[in-house]
């Protein structure tokens, strides 16, 4: 087998346990997953700081949930907790001996993490290119984490210009659940670091708790970050694709005795237990593409320009009618975020349904 050589490691892998909503608001439950977390043997507990109108549009379509189809919209609409929540919770996260982290999804939840004086903020895979939210992270000097699934090397590219590279780490991660863990490419691992100078790790959406992260492990990634759920049948987005304590536990067991291990060896030793031609798969070319399993989420999962309303012939776009949005289940995407400043100001020449993206040929 070719020799893999990973980033030079300085310092243990940091395992992060994805929390994300499955407290669903609750502080109690939330408690009880961060301390799960800790006993789990997580470094870091991570959350999302959700408020729906920063993340999608009413009409965006709908999330089946045990009790059946229901408007997207209205889950993140009863996730919206303020301030003291988040306050909270980063108090109970500490407490418990993991650092605080979380994501913002716009300019007020970005705002509520420099106010609860988080230290690092997650940026997630769908709001690479939302470019003002970078702006507004980027004037915190805060350390960053920029996860890159759904893009194409000219979008980080992109988002790092406005970040820059200095105290910024990116993940490798599939935005699909569950991501085939034969589609993850994990060579891209060393690559991102040779190429951007930053830190890499990985963003694990798949099911199976050792073959990605030992494998990243082996690539050489500074932070493995996996979804955590006390259980599978919890009614949390995430609950069907996370990990329990038990596997998290197995995962974070494996993975510290792989630090002690060479790459070539972590390998061997995963061959003894999976196929080798699995593990190749996983492993991957390095060549930077979009994974099959992700391709149509481009554009789609990450923004674009939306209509806030019915835009009328001759309405002129202003910042009150028109959003940086995902365009999510069964909405069109609109104009790339890059051109946002661009079109403001410009007059739409047919109607544009409320949340239908606007597109260019809406206004020439």
């Amino acid at each position: 087998m070719e020799t893999i050589l990973g980033n030079d490691r300085d310092q243990a892998v940091q395992i992060i346990a994805e929390i994300g909503t499955a407290h669903q608001g609750s502080l109690d439950k939330a408690e009880k997953l961060i301390q799960a977390a800790a006993d789990s043997g997580a470094d870091c507990a991570k959350f999302q700081i959700v408020f729906a109108d920063e993340i999608i549009h009413p009409l965006t379509g709908t999330v089946k949930l045990p009790g059946g189809e229901t408007p997207l919209y209205d889950v993140f609409k009863g996730l919206e907790r303020d301030v003291k929540f988040y306050r909270e919770l980063k108090s109970i996260t500490e407490s418990c001996g993991l650092e605080f982290l979380a994501s913002p999804f716009g300019l007020k939840s970005a705002r509520i993490m420099k106010q609860i004086d988080s230290k690092r903020i997650k940026i997630a895979s769908p709001e690479l290119n939302h470019y003002p939210l970078l702006k507004e992270v980027k004037s915190y000097n805060r350390e960053l984490i920029l996860s890159t699934g759904v893009s194409t090397l000219g979008d980080i590219e992109e988002a790092l210009k406005i970040t820059g590279q200095k105290n910024v780490s990116l993940l490798h991660c599939i935005t699909a659940y569950p991501a085939p863990p034969e589609e993850y490419n994990l060579r891209l691992i060393p690559l991102y670091s040779q190429l951007f100078g930053v830190k890499t790790g990985i963003s694990d959406h798949s099911i199976d708790p050792l073959l990605v992260p030992l494998l990243s492990t082996a690539m050489g990634a500074t932070i493995i970050e996996k979804h955590f759920t006390l259980s599978n049948t919890s009614d949390g987005l995430d609950d069907p694709i996370a990990l329990n304590p038990q596997d998290f536990s197995l995962m974070v067991k494996e993975v510290r005795a792989a630090e002690m291990k060479s790459p070539e060896n972590i390998i061997s030793d995963l061959s003894e237990r999976f196929t080798p031609l699995l593990i190749n798969s996983i492993i991957g070319t390095g060549e930077k593409k979009m994974a099959p399993a992700e391709k149509e989420n481009y554009k789609r999962t990450n923004r674009s320009v939306h209509a806030l309303t019915k835009l009328k012939e001759g309405t002129v776009l202003t910042e009150r009618n028109c959003a940086l949005l995902r365009t999510e289940k069964k909405l069109r995407p609109g104009i790339q975020p890059l051109y946002f400043q661009l079109i403001l100001g410009k007059r739409v020449i047919k109607e544009i349904p409320s949340g239908e993206g606007i597109r260019w040929q809406d206004l020439i």
